[in-house]
């Protein structure tokens, strides 16, 4: 009728400028709905641990869940939808425990529970935007370690650079252990004795030619090479350490 106003209300939670974070919310309330973005993150999740990124298809993940591609496709848009659910249900295994408070605590568990997740979930590090990719658990973590530097004297650069420098380690050094594990099984490596054995013609010939005397005396020598547990949280507590001193916390 001429006059009479249109309610776009009930537009404006599902239109095309409406985050997925607040679809998601939406959703919680509405526990009815057989198909939900929380079961598709968690499904995708679970093709991927299997069999890895390249499984992950909007075609398989309409058939893990009983449903037309289309209807998945009315969820999320895309694969950029589908990479942050899958990289927000993984966060919210990184849960810092409220009873850790100092700041270089909050950061080293951090740096610790990012190598577990990224061990079970070793597809992480393939997605495209894991480092970027803005979701409410990656944010929430943020904000935790933020808020444990605050208060040091510190400005907000040096705060958001100690709490990236972590990340970048934890990401950098889990990524390539998960690599070199996924490389030596590859090759029929179960172990680091095997791994040497299958390498000791090519480095029998380095080692020969005398150009890496101090590679050479680490081989001989170092009592740790298949700790990996250790190697990584001895280099985190070394990025901890520079933090520290060049801060002045």
């Amino acid at each position: 009728m001429a006059g009479q106003k249109k309610d776009s209300s009930k537009d404006t939670a599902t239109g095309p400028d409406t985050s997925l974070w607040q679809r998601l919310e939406q959703q919680a309330a509405a526990p009815r709905a057989s198909l939900t973005l929380e079961r598709i993150g968690a499904v995708a999740v679970e093709i991927a641990d299997a069999e890895g990124i390249a499984a992950v298809t909007m075609r398989r993940l309409a058939t893990e869940l009983g449903v037309a591609p289309m209807a998945a496709y009315r969820h999320v848009s895309g694969k950029d939808d589908l990479w942050a659910l899958m990289a927000e249900r993984v966060t919210t295994e990184m849960q810092i425990p409220a009873a850790v408070t100092e700041w270089r605590e909050v950061l080293r568990t951090f740096g610790l529970l990012t190598r577990g997740m990224m061990l079970r979930h070793p597809w992480v590090g393939q997605l495209p935007t894991h480092l970027f990719v803005l979701t409410p658990g990656r944010l929430a973590i943020a904000e935790r370690q933020l808020a444990a530097l605050d208060g040091l004297g510190l400005d907000e650069d040096s705060m958001m650079v100690a709490f990236r420098t972590v990340s970048a380690f934890a990401h950098g050094a889990s990524q390539s252990e998960v690599a070199l594990r996924e490389w030596t099984e590859s090759a029929g490596w179960s172990s680091g004795d095997e791994t040497r054995l299958g390498l000791a013609p090519q480095m029998t010939y380095l080692m020969d030619t005398g150009r890496y005397p101090t590679y050479r005396r680490y081989g001989l020598r170092a009592t740790r090479k298949d700790d990996a547990t250790w190697a990584f949280e001895t280099g985190l507590d070394c990025v901890l350490d520079g933090i520290a001193a060049r801060l002045g916390i």
